[in-house]
């Protein structure tokens, strides 16, 4: 997919990494991400998807924007108050990048919807707030062969991986699904929400850039992702740690039934 003088211009940070150069670029142009939720994680991903040249930004949110959501989803402002926060979304990335097709699901995604909406998509990264959306997003990738980038944030702490696992690893087995890692969904109260315990603003923007950034290597073709490796921010001591987990055979997606 050729670039344009402008796309040239706007890119040339890019075009003159070895890793990325024209093809990356072009990959990236012709790419289709769905972002699941333009909130604290997906604003900066959405921003940083945008920037990199993503041809198409799917956003999925039913949600709209209210003031406690201004300290830290920056891709939104005070005067977009009571908007759906994929409309504002959308045009804060027209303003950012013109060349950027954006596709708003002003939807909560479902198990039940989840199919229809990744069939049009290359890849998907799930921002979202709760347990029922991610599994219902991890499971869908699986059967649809979509690459997932998935994070999730706490008061001060934070994790990434990328699920691939319609694929095989390098030993020939297969990559770990969502389940393989988080088998099941907490208890209903275990974990408050964002409103009751809290989240360090800065830190949903440092999350969010890492999942674009996981993003972007995935579709240019670069780096090595997170596959089977869960990479843990923990914003108190400033430390990073890569957890490394494996395909669980008993998993209910890609498991070896008991016989």
């Amino acid at each position: 997919m050729a670039l344009s003088a402008d796309e040239i211009e706007r890119y040339a940070r890019h075009l003159v990494l070895r890793e990325v150069g024209g093809p990356g670029q072009a990959r990236l142009k012709a790419a289709r991400v769905l972002v699941i939720g333009a909130g604290g994680l997906g604003a900066p991903l959405i921003q940083y998807l945008a920037a990199a040249g993503i041809g198409t930004i799917g956003l999925v949110d039913d949600d709209v924007v209210s003031l406690s959501n201004l300290q830290r989803q920056v891709i939104h402002g005070t005067p977009d108050l009571g908007r759906p926060k994929v409309e504002s979304a959308a045009e804060a990335v027209a303003r950012l990048n013109p060349h950027v097709r954006v596709v708003p699901h002003a939807i909560r995604i479902t198990a039940e919807s989840a199919p229809g909406l990744l069939a049009e998509y290359d890849v998907v990264a799930d921002g979202s707030d709760n347990f029922a959306t991610r599994y219902a997003v991890s499971d869908a990738c699986f059967h649809a062969k979509r690459p997932l980038v998935t994070a999730a944030l706490g008061q001060f702490d934070g994790s990434l991986t990328t699920i691939r696992a319609h694929e095989t690893g390098a030993d020939g087995r297969p990559n770990p699904t969502y389940r393989c890692l988080f088998p099941n969904p907490p208890p209903p109260g275990a974990v408050p929400p964002c409103a009751e315990a809290g989240v360090l603003g800065a830190l949903a923007g440092v999350m969010g850039s890492l999942m674009a950034m996981e993003v972007i290597r995935a579709v240019a073709g670069f780096g090595e992702p997170l596959v089977g490796r869960l990479l843990m921010v923990d914003a108190l001591a400033m430390r990073f740690e890569t957890l490394a987990y494996g395909w669980d055979e008993t998993n209910p997606l890609s498991g070896t039934p008991v016989r």
